[in-house]
């Protein structure tokens, strides 16, 4: 989502970026004030000595435990330097946005890097993953995984997006990452949808879940399940078994491993969408659009 811009310069400089923006402005401005204050002096060229003239001694060195020479600012210099960066900030308040989104754009595309190189290491669990649900076309060309949190609100938004993708286009196949990080809840949740699963009912449930408001819970969840006429003898086995309680662990410890935190985390084949934003309905698209052109290098 794009950033904000900040309401005023002194908002900017009391936030916690804005104060770290500053205060590496005020250790620039210092160290070259310092450099300037302390600079040795110009080696000067040898002086030709006249015919049995004496050489003028040598400076003395400094003696072993001696102070060294203090490059402190004096009160003059301190004040000349506050009234610079004050000078500076209060004309062009702008250096601080600038630089808070220069530095954001930095940061993004590291992280992305990053990813990039965890998505590749971590292929065959993302992918083709041995019990995660998959919806949409199984057999799809462009793969489109969502770790996600039933108690979630943000995933409630998205998946009405996700939902429109799969309506739109039937080559989509799509990865569902069952990941409860938020509530007790959201794993109790998690445990009845993979039961469903087993049941053939994971789309239905998932859908009734992120469509239903309310909190998500074992509560919750048990009575969506009853709605689509579910076992529910048989669903509460399951809730139980290994296979389920491999799932939701395995897609925890692989979260850990890419470094993802939060939810919804969206790859779409090797391109990554963090979180949901205003336009995702397009991003997805878009990304599913590029993928299918250029390629998937690690799906």
């Amino acid at each position: 989502m794009p950033t904000q811009p900040l309401a005023s310069l002194f908002d900017a400089v009391t936030s916690k970026k804005g104060a770290a923006l500053l205060a590496s402005a005020i250790l620039l401005v210092g160290a070259t004030l310092a450099v300037g204050q302390n600079a040795p002096p110009t080696a000067q060229a040898p002086v030709q000595l006249a015919q049995g003239a004496a050489a003028p001694a040598p400076a003395a060195s400094a003696k072993p435990g001696s102070s060294p020479v203090s490059t402190a600012f004096t009160p003059a210099q301190r004040k000349e330097l506050e009234a610079i960066i004050k000078d500076v900030l209060l004309n062009n308040p702008e250096i601080l946005v600038e630089a808070q989104n220069a530095l954001e754009a930095r940061m993004e595309k590291m992280q992305a890097e990053k990813m990039a190189v965890a998505i590749k290491e971590h292929a065959g669990e993302l992918y083709r993953p041995a019990n995660s649900p998959i919806v949409g076309n199984a057999k799809g060309d462009v793969p489109v995984i969502e770790f996600f949190d039933y108690n979630c609100g943000y995933c409630k938004k998205a998946f009405l997006d996700v939902a429109k993708l799969m309506d739109s286009d039937k080559k989509v196949r799509v990865i569902l990452k069952e990941f409860p990080i938020l509530a007790k809840g959201s794993e109790e949740a998690s445990r009845v949808a993979l039961a469903a699963k087993l049941q053939g009912k994971y789309w239905e449930f998932h859908r009734a879940m992120l469509q239903n408001q309310g909190q998500a819970n074992e509560a919750s969840a048990l009575r969506a399940a009853e709605k689509l006429g579910l076992d529910m003898a048989r669903l509460k086995k399951d809730m139980a078994s290994p296979e389920v309680k491999k799932e939701i662990e395995d897609t925890h410890r692989l979260a850990a491993k890419m470094g993802i935190q939060g939810t919804p985390h969206f790859i779409v084949g090797d391109k990554i969408i963090a979180g949901a934003p205003e336009n995702l309905a397009e991003l997805l698209g878009k990304h599913v659009t590029d993928v299918r052109k250029e390629g998937c290098k690690v799906c």
